[in-house]
């Protein structure tokens, strides 16, 4: 009896318990988990036809040097997946970017970059068309 009043006891005062094979995490307050407001910026380009396949893909030094710059917390870019076509589905993009931002400032801070204006002057004539979404998740 000695042992089962120890791990209630240690249970309720924050530790970890056994019962039998699993474990009953911490959830003290020390440990929730906080959350954490983060800001996404969402980018989908149509690149021209007339391009190149070498240049088309340079088109990723573009994302890479995005990057290195202040603000970003971090860059994930691709193509459209082979996805199987529906209705609701929208492939027709050359490349799609992910970029995650702590904050509205740093985002709107990070846009008028002399950095970042220089890398898009760079890559605009490789595009005929840009989408941007910005988003904000509460996690």
């Amino acid at each position: 009896m000695e042992r089962r009043n120890f791990i209630i006891k240690s249970a309720s005062a924050g530790a970890l318990a056994l019962t039998g094979a699993k474990v009953l995490a911490n959830t003290s307050a020390e440990t929730e988990p906080q959350h954490k407001t983060v800001y996404f910026h969402y980018l989908l380009f149509w690149l021209k036809p007339e391009l190149t396949p070498a240049q088309v893909e340079d088109f990723a030094n573009f994302f890479e040097g995005l990057k290195k710059l202040p603000y970003v917390k971090n860059v994930r870019y691709g193509k459209p997946a082979n996805s199987t076509p529906r209705p609701v589905m929208d492939n027709s993009f050359t490349y799609n970017a992910s970029m995650e931002f702590d904050s509205l400032e740093d985002l709107e801070t990070y846009g008028k970059l002399d950095g970042h204006l220089a890398l898009v002057a760079q890559y605009k004539p490789f595009f005929n068309k840009m989408m941007v979404h910005d988003s904000v998740y509460i996690q």
